[in-house]
């Protein structure tokens, strides 16, 4: 007799899956430009190798995402999660190979066309759970990528430090292999239906563009993203203007980066459930306040003490956005649309991604620092008063209702 279908061993399994996917990424992307340098012979103009290499990859990701997405919801995200996962995994064992920039270049093209670990098993997760405990399972997958993304760099310095950084990639491809076998033996797809004709990533975005709901989440977890990142090339230099000598600047500034990590293991999961209690659109609204209001206050720090702090309460508020958003595209979407919902999801936040360093670069080198927190922060305040102004449960389930209907 067949086992019954356990959505919760599922949440586990997708979990693991998506935090080794995680790991594998920050193992190796940290040492991108000692890897440039030391094994590929870039001398001239490192900068805009490791910037070029680090940014194409969530340009290809972003662009291809939709298709991907199309794929997931004609034959499944299952499939899209084993696709993945073998694929990346080679791709990291053919980069400890290659000798030539060129061609890494390359390789990291090919990294972002056929990525897509992450949303599959979201998507996966939001369609084969029960929907009153949708918010709790999204919070914990949100947890996951955070976990991966504190332990990556650690293990990533350790294995750079005694193996190399050329070997990092080859352990990376070996992470990435294990969260492939995962989602092959493990993951379970509960009554998916095949039966539906693949729709052209035209027709998607078309569908897309008549719900207004979906569309503005879209814009919501982009801007969420890009207020992350935005502060990517800033908080190390911050760390040093604080007061950090700089042969501590590398640890102290890891320690400030892991704070909003840890603050994401910590509340992600409770924001969830609290969502389901009160609505996402309040949670979500909560989350960019309390995100806005504490990117302002890191304005007046003056020791990197009062910073790692200041950085881990924001990260308690800020926790609530990814799973309140993935909540609510649950909510304002159909089944049958869910898996290029994500991806769409996908294509916003690493277009942000991908911005978002490159702004802040930009602005960091036109305006003191302390002034970048002030106008991320001015920023998320905006958008949580657009949240609360625009009613955003009640258009969920009129635009959901709609595409049911049409």
């Amino acid at each position: 007799m067949a086992q019954p279908y356990s959505w919760k061993r599922n949440l586990i399994v997708l979990w693991i899956g998506v935090f080794f996917c995680s790991t594998a990424y920050s193992v190796s992307i940290p040492f991108i430009p000692l890897f440039l340098h030391n094994d590929l012979g870039v001398n001239n103009h490192l900068e805009m190798w490791s910037g070029f290499a680090f940014g194409i990859t969530f340009l290809a990701s972003a662009l291809i995402a939709p298709y991907w997405g199309s794929l997931a919801d004609k034959y499944g995200r299952k499939p899209m999660l084993i696709r993945s996962g073998f694929s990346l995994a080679a791709l990291y064992f053919i980069t400890f190979l290659i000798k030539d920039p060129y061609v890494f270049l390359v390789l990291r093209v090919f990294q972002g066309l056929l990525a897509g670990y992450v949303p599959a098993a979201i998507a996966l997760v939001a369609t084969n759970t029960p929907e009153e405990k949708s918010g709790y399972a999204l919070g914990i997958m949100a947890t996951s990528g955070a976990t991966g993304g504190i332990m990556g760099p650690l293990i990533g310095g350790t294995v750079s430090h005694y193996i190399g950084n050329r070997e990092s990639f080859i352990f990376s491809g070996c992470i990435v292999l294990v969260a492939a076998l995962i989602a092959t033996f493990f993951a379970t797809e509960h009554k998916f239906n095949r039966s539906g004709v693949r729709s052209s990533v035209m027709d998607d975005l078309k569908h897309a563009s008549h719900n207004k709901a979906f569309l503005a989440l879209l814009g919501m977890s982009g801007l969420a993203m890009f207020s992350v990142m935005i502060l990517e090339p800033l908080l190390t230099v911050y760390v040093l203007q604080l007061g950090a000598n700089e042969q501590d600047a590398s640890l102290q500034s890891g320690i400030v980066f892991s704070a909003v990590g840890i603050a994401t293991l910590i509340a992600a999961p409770q924001w969830g459930k609290f969502g389901s209690r009160i609505g996402f659109s309040k949670v979500l609204f909560i989350g960019l306040l309390g995100g806005g209001i504490g990117n302002c206050l890191q304005f007046f720090v003056g020791h990197i003490t009062e910073f790692g702090i200041l950085r881990f309460v924001y990260g308690l508020f800020f926790a609530g956005v990814t799973p309140a958003i993935n909540a609510m595209i649950v909510k304002s979407t159909e089944t049958s649309f869910r898996g290029r919902a994500f991806s769409l999801n996908q294509s916003a936040t690493q277009f942000a991604t991908m911005l978002g360093p490159v702004i802040g670069g930009v602005l960091g080198g036109v305006i003191p620092i302390r002034w970048v927190f002030i106008i991320n922060g001015i920023m998320l305040i905006i958008a949580a008063i657009l949240v609360k102004r625009q009613h955003m449960e009640d258009k969920m389930a009129a635009s959901k209702a709609a595409a049911e209907q049409s």
